[in-house]
C-alpha cells in the first residue's frame, strides 16, 4: 500500500496537496487558489496567525515546496527488507567507521523517510548528524553526493532547520556542488539554497558568501534544463533582498537572463523583475540588444505570471527612459496593452493600466 504524502504539502485551508504553493507575510505557506478566494472574501489576516496582512498582501511563490511535491514518488516499503529505525540509521551515518555502502544505505533510508516526517527532520537536526551530511555533499563519490544532498534538501523543508543548517556551514558545501557537481547533483543544491532562502536572514547570508551568487550566475550558462529553472528559481529567491540584486547585476546576470528568455525559460523574467526595481538593474537592461523585443514577447506568449512580470518590468524601464518607452510605443506595446486591460487578472489589468499610463505621459524618473 502507498504511504501517505507528507501532510507539509497539504494546504491548511483546504486541506488538499498545494498545486501552487505560495508563502504568506507571516510566514506560513498556502496553495495559491485557497487563500486568494479568502483575500478576495475581504479577509485581511493570516488563517494561522491571525494576525493582520497589508491592503495587497504579496505571494510570494514557494518555488522549493512547488518543485518537491512535483517530485515526490509515492514510496511502498518492501515487506521483505524492513526499513532500520531512524536512530539506526543517524547511528550508521554518523560513525567514522561506518563503509561508505554503509552510507550510502543510511541516507537513502532517511532521504526517503525524511520526505513525509517533519518530526525526523527536526531529529536528525538536532542529533548532530548535519555535519556527517555536509561530510558526504562534500564527497567525490557522485551517488553518495546525490544522497547526501536530498537528505540535505529535506531537512532545509523545515522552518526551525534552516539558519542552523546556515550556521552549520552548508552554503559552503552546496554552492561547492554548483561548480563541480554532476548535473542532477547541481539542480539539487540550486534547489537547497531556494528553500534556504525562504527565511529573510538566510538570503543575507547566502548573498554575502563570496561564490554563492557567482556560482548561481554560471550554472544559467554552463547548466541545462532543471539546472538553470532551479538556478534562475535561487536567484529569483534571494534577490528579493535588495543588496543580493546588486550582486546579481555586477555577476553580469542581466545579459545571461535576457538570452535565457529570449531562449523560452520565463523563470528569467521573474528575476529580471526583481533586478529591474535598482538603478544598475534597468541600466544593464537597456543595454541589451533587443531588450523591448524580448519582453514584447513575453507579453504575446507568456503565462499569466509571465506577463504580470513582463508588464511590471517594462513599466519600470519605460518609467526610467523616455528613449526606452518611445521605442516599446514603436514596438506595439500600446496595442498589446488593449488587448490586456480586458484580462480576468486583477495584477495584469493593474500593471497593464499602469504601463499605458506611462507611455502615455512619458515621465520619466530619471
Amino acid at each position: 500500500m502507498a504511504t501517505q504524502l507528507p501532510d507539509d504539502f497539504k494546504c491548511p485551508i483546504s486541506l488538499e496537496i498545494m498545486s501552487d504553493p505560495v508563502i504568506l507575510s507571516s510566514g506560513h505557506t498556502f496553495d495559491r487558489a485557497s487563500i486568494q478566494r479568502w483575500l478576495d472574501s475581504g479577509h485581511r489576516t493570516c488563517p494561522i496567525t491571525k494576525l493582520p496582512l497589508p491592503e495587497q498582501p504579496c505571494l510570494i511563490p514557494n518555488h522549493a515546496l512547488r518543485s518537491l511535491i512535483s517530485n515526490y514518488t509515492l514510496v511502498t516499503p518492501s515487506k521483505s527488507q524492513p526499513c532500520p529505525q531512524p536512530q539506526t540509521l543517524i547511528s550508521a551515518l554518523t560513525s567514522p567507521s561506518s563503509p561508505l555502502e554503509t552510507q550510502l544505505d543510511s541516507l537513502t533510508h532517511l532521504a526517503r523517510l525524511t520526505k513525509r516526517d517533519s518530526a525526523l527532520r527536526r531529529k536528525i537536526a538536532e542529533s548532530g548528524a548535519v555535519p556527517a551530511v555536509l561530510k558526504c555533499v562534500n564527497s567525490d563519490d557522485p551517488s553518495l553526493q546525490e544522497k547526501a544532498l536530498s537528505l540535505l534538501l529535506n531537512l532545509s523543508l523545515d522552518d526551525d532547520n534552516k539558519v542552523g543548517l546556515v550556521a552549520e556551514g552548508a552554503i559552503n558545501r552546496v554552492v561547492k556542488v554548483l561548480r563541480v557537481g554532476l548535473p542532477d547533483c547541481r539542480a539539487i543544491a540550486a534547489t537547497i539554497i531556494t528553500s534556504l532562502a525562504v527565511v529573510e536572514v538566510n538570503k543575507a547570508t547566502i548573498g554575502a558568501y563570496p561564490d554563492a551568487i557567482p556560482a548561481l550566475v554560471w550554472l544559467l550558462i554552463a547548466g541545462k534544463g532543471r539546472e538553470m529553472k532551479e538556478a534562475a528559481t535561487a536567484l529569483y529567491a534571494i534577490c528579493s533582498f535588495a543588496d543580493n540584486r546588486r550582486r546579481a547585476i555586477d555577476c553580469g546576470a542581466v545579459p545571461i537572463l535576457m538570452r535565457l528568455l529570449d531562449s523560452g525559460l520565463e523563470r528569467a523574467i521573474e528575476v529580471l523583475g526583481l533586478l529591474v526595481k535598482c538603478k544598475e538593474g534597468r541600466e544593464e537592461m537597456m543595454k541589451v540588444n533587443g531588450c523591448v523585443k524580448v519582453l514584447v514577447k513575453v507579453l504575446r506568449n507568456g503565462s499569466s505570471r509571465g506577463v504580470q512580470y513582463g508588464l511590471f518590468t517594462l513599466n519600470c524601464l519605460c518609467n526610467y527612459s523616455e528613449s526606452f518607452s518611445s521605442e516599446a510605443i514603436n514596438e506595439g506595446i500600446l496595442e498589446i496593452c488593449m488587448g490586456l486591460v480586458e484580462e480576468e487578472n486583477e495584477k495584469i489589468r493593474r500593471y497593464t493600466s499602469s504601463l499605458v499610463q506611462t507611455l502615455r505621459g512619458d515621465h520619466a524618473i530619471g
